[in-house]
Order: structure tokens, then C-alpha cells, then sequence
């Protein structure tokens, strides 16, 4: 992997999630990348971010940047959901985001749940990191793979490793 998270990490992917990471994820700055393949339309998908976060940026901050990029590429972008959760030593931030996009040439409605997480960087505890994991998924199948998701992001664990561990 060319794009390396702020902080290291280990997780568990649920049953069937396959990872797939592609040069465009890579572009993208996407760390990790999985797919729940599907035969026909759009496999839903989730994928891992990270960078450091500079004192005066709060997580709802990071949240509200991730809605104007993809608000770059998409249309129609809602925040139809975000709320404050985690702890007082892992801080976090879950949202929902719907929107159009046009995939294999078909535009469809996407649904895209992502959960920010504050880590403290092992190498330096001084600096803080933001970890972005997101499922995105079309609007009929979002909700009959949210659990799967939900699952992976109470897998994710600091590593005092060597990286990200699926």
C-alpha cells in the first residue's frame, strides 16, 4: 500500500467483505479499501482514512470538509444524520451522508455512513489523528449492510504493530 494511515491500526472485516484496494483509492488518499461483491449493480464498499488533526480542528470540522469533497464529485449531497459518540479516550463522531453519483454509467442514490475516530499518535502523543472509516453503499442495500459495518468499527483497535492488519 502506497497510502499509510496517521496512526497504525488493526480490524477485523466482517464475513464475505473481500479487501480491494485499487490505484483510485490510492489517488484518492484511501489507506484501505473492501468490497462486498455483488453480482449486479454497485458493490457496497468500505473504505479507511486518515491525518493528523491540528489543535483547533474539531472532528465535526473533519466531517464538514469530508462533505465539501464529496460534494466536489457528487450531487445532491445531505447530511441526513450526525451525532457525537465514542469516549473520553477515543472520541468520535458517526454521520450520514445520501447522495447521487453515477457508477458503471448508471446514476444511483448512495448511501454513505462514515465514523470518525481521535486517536493519539503512538509515536508522538502529543498529536492527534483522525481516522475516517466509511461504508458507502446504494440506498437499498445500505441499511441490509450497516451492521456488517458497525461490526468492522468495533474491531478497530490500535496497533503498536506495523500497519493496518485485516
Amino acid at each position: 500500500m502506497s497510502v499509510t494511515l496517521p496512526v497504525p491500526i488493526a480490524f477485523r472485516l466482517p464475513e464475505g467483505w473481500e479487501p480491494a484496494l485499487s490505484g483510485a483509492d490510492e489517488a484518492a488518499g484511501v489507506a484501505f479499501a473492501a468490497v462486498l461483491p455483488r453480482p449486479d449493480g454497485f458493490s457496497p464498499n468500505i473504505t479507511v482514512d486518515g491525518a493528523h488533526l491540528p489543535e483547533t480542528t474539531s472532528l465535526a470540522d473533519a466531517a464538514d470538509a469530508s462533505v465539501e469533497r464529496l460534494r466536489e464529485v457528487a450531487a445532491s449531497v445531505v447530511v441526513a444524520d450526525r451525532r457525537e459518540a465514542g469516549s473520553a479516550e477515543v472520541p468520535a463522531l458517526a454521520q450520514r451522508l445520501t447522495f447521487w453519483g453515477t457508477v458503471g454509467g448508471v446514476r444511483r442514490e448512495l448511501v454513505q455512513s462514515q465514523v470518525y475516530l481521535c486517536l493519539v499518535d503512538v509515536a508522538d502523543p502529543h498529536r492527534r489523528a483522525v481516522v475516517r472509516l466509511a461504508l458507502t453503499a446504494d440506498e437499498e442495500r445500505h441499511d441490509g449492510v450497516v451492521g456488517d459495518f458497525q461490526e468492522f468499527v468495533r474491531s478497530v483497535r490500535p496497533d503498536t504493530g506495523t500497519g493496518i492488519s485485516p
